[in-house]
């Protein structure tokens, strides 16, 4: 029994952050989720750059404590400083050699960039086009989390397990909320 519940801890704590999420139909609300949209991809691509698993949460808490920091500042808008972070470990990747040497690198800066593209885009566009960006930002990204959870891959388990349900659960509520 205390072995289910340790395997399913982060279903449950998605659930729950997601469903305590203030998600509502406001361009303010959509512009802040793309600006989180930001943040997940850039999860994956420091982990990879550490190679080490175990440092996932640490750095999930770092950037959450950025983003919150960004966001009670208002000086900066998130989306520049993670988009500023991504940009620099993709150029630290190219100039050490990361990306001729590491397949796994390779996968999860193309993610970024992907990811990213979605989520500026949606800052800049029409803000009902921008939430269905986003929401797809976030629906792709779920998948993202269960494909690297089924091959066990980059991230730890129980961030992917943990995120892929928030994902996909903040994307269906952006749908509905957009009606």
């Amino acid at each position: 029994m205390l072995e289910r519940i340790v395997r399913l801890w982060p279903f449950v704590l998605g659930v729950v952050v997601a469903v305590s999420m203030p998600t509502d139909d406001s361009s303010a609300e959509t512009v802040a989720l793309a600006n989180v949209l930001l943040l997940l991809p850039l999860v994956y691509l420091m982990v990879a750059k550490a190679g080490r698993r175990k440092a996932t949460w640490p750095v999930l808490l770092l950037l959450t404590g950025a983003y919150v920091l960004l966001r009670a500042l208002d000086v900066v808008a998130p989306s520049i400083v993670f988009t500023g972070t991504a940009l620099a470990v993709l150029v630290w990747g190219a100039l050490d050699g990361e990306f001729r040497g590491s397949r796994v690198f390779r996968i999860q800066a193309l993610g970024m960039l992907a990811f990213g593209a979605l989520a500026l885009t949606a800052l800049f566009v029409d803000p009902v086009l921008g939430r269905h960006l986003v929401a797809a930002g976030w629906f792709l990204h779920g998948i993202w989390d269960f494909a690297h959870l089924r091959k066990d891959a980059v991230v730890s388990r129980s961030y992917a397990k943990w995120c892929g349900t928030l994902d996909l659960l903040v994307a269906v509520q952006l749908v509905l909320l957009g009606g």
